[in-house]
């Protein structure tokens, strides 16, 4: 496969991290990007860590015209989309922005993939497509999905149906990462996770309270069923996960059947246990208090990450503590 890579919203968070990874793996990639979500001096701070220069194009994946300028400027052999809304809550008040753009986006990405004869794509999946899993809290990629409990999740899985049902009739190879939750940041403090207003996850807000730029986390619901009430999830360092998405570049499906990986550690932790786990690693304090539980959320999932060990030899590198240790860094650089 060629080298050209395509990267849809690739100044966002795990897009930016995606860049950096495909770089040191020979890769050359091409970011698209609306800065909807995410900052142009991102493309500086990744020139910075890998010393080289990356095509940049501002613009809309819904933009059938932006699309056309790249794909007929730049030999694109594979795309990984990661241009979408992202946040649970936010989909539950505003469903419709919601399938205008993760839908159409990828509506009008698949249009332009095949007119240019584009046949690889690593699509940006979440494991909100498990729903509450109704069979123990660990899923694999077997495990049925059950109703999504959010817009977002049910986007995502529209998304799957979309590029399966295309795979069944053309020669386009998709891979499905369904990532469980990626935080920290890349070791070098030069890039991390932005979020635009009030963060709408856990970690950053947690860094961004700890630094005085909120007054209080605020846990949503600490009655779950769960050993010590909070809700589980699976973190996953951003550099980890990133990994992820060089290795199934790789990957030769089966014709007609995309291949699907979970990438996760494999582990759930609740969420006073990544506070346990940041004051740790970083010797500070965190304020919090317990407020009610959050429509939307589901109260335990993780990822049983067995078949990307076994088909990518792909296993996560870093530790809790060293997910926060590195969201701390990058706090730090932005006051």
């Amino acid at each position: 496969m060629g080298n050209n890579i395509l990267l849809t919203g690739g100044l966002g968070y795990i897009g930016s991290h995606t860049a950096v990874e495909l770089i040191l793996a020979g890769y050359e990639p091409i970011i698209l990007d609306n800065l909807a979500n995410s900052k142009v001096e991102v493309l500086d701070q990744i020139e910075k860590i890998t010393q080289k220069k990356i095509p940049f194009f501002q613009g809309d994946v819904r933009d059938e015209e932006a699309l056309q300028s790249i794909f007929s400027a730049h030999a694109i052999q594979g795309v990984i989309h990661f241009a979408a809304l992202k946040s649970v809550g936010d989909s539950v008040l505003q469903p419709l922005s919601y399938f205008d753009v993760n839908v159409g986006g990828l509506t009008q990405l698949l249009k332009s993939m095949q007119k240019f004869r584009v046949e690889k794509l690593i699509f940006s999946s979440s494991c909100t497509v498990y729903g509450q899993p109704t069979d123990g809290w660990a899923v694999s990629e077997s495990t049925p999905l059950q109703e999504p409990t959010s817009p977002y999740g049910r986007t995502k899985r529209m998304n799957e149906e979309m590029i399966h049902d295309i795979c069944q009739t053309s020669r386009l190879s998709a891979v499905f990462l369904r990532y469980f939750n990626p935080v920290g940041a890349h070791p070098s403090g030069l890039i991390g996770e932005l979020p635009l207003g009030v963060p709408a996850n856990l970690v950053p807000f947690l860094t961004q309270t700890v630094a005085g730029k909120r007054d209080a986390l605020t846990i949503f619901g600490n009655d779950y069923s769960t050993p010590d009430g909070t809700c589980i999830r699976d973190y996953i360092h951003v550099v980890d996960l990133a990994k992820a998405h060089v290795g199934a570049l790789g990957f030769e499906t089966i014709p007609h059947h995309p291949e699907i990986f979970n990438v996760g550690t494999g582990k759930g932790s609740s969420v006073l246990e990544v506070i346990s786990a940041f004051e740790r690693a970083t010797g500070m304090k965190v304020p919090y208090e317990i407020g009610p539980k959050r429509q939307g959320d589901v109260m335990a999932v993780f990822a049983n990450a067995q078949k990307i060990s076994e088909k990518l030899q792909w296993n996560p590198q870093y530790s809790l503590e060293d997910m926060m240790e590195h969201a701390w860094n990058w706090e730090k650089n932005q006051n």
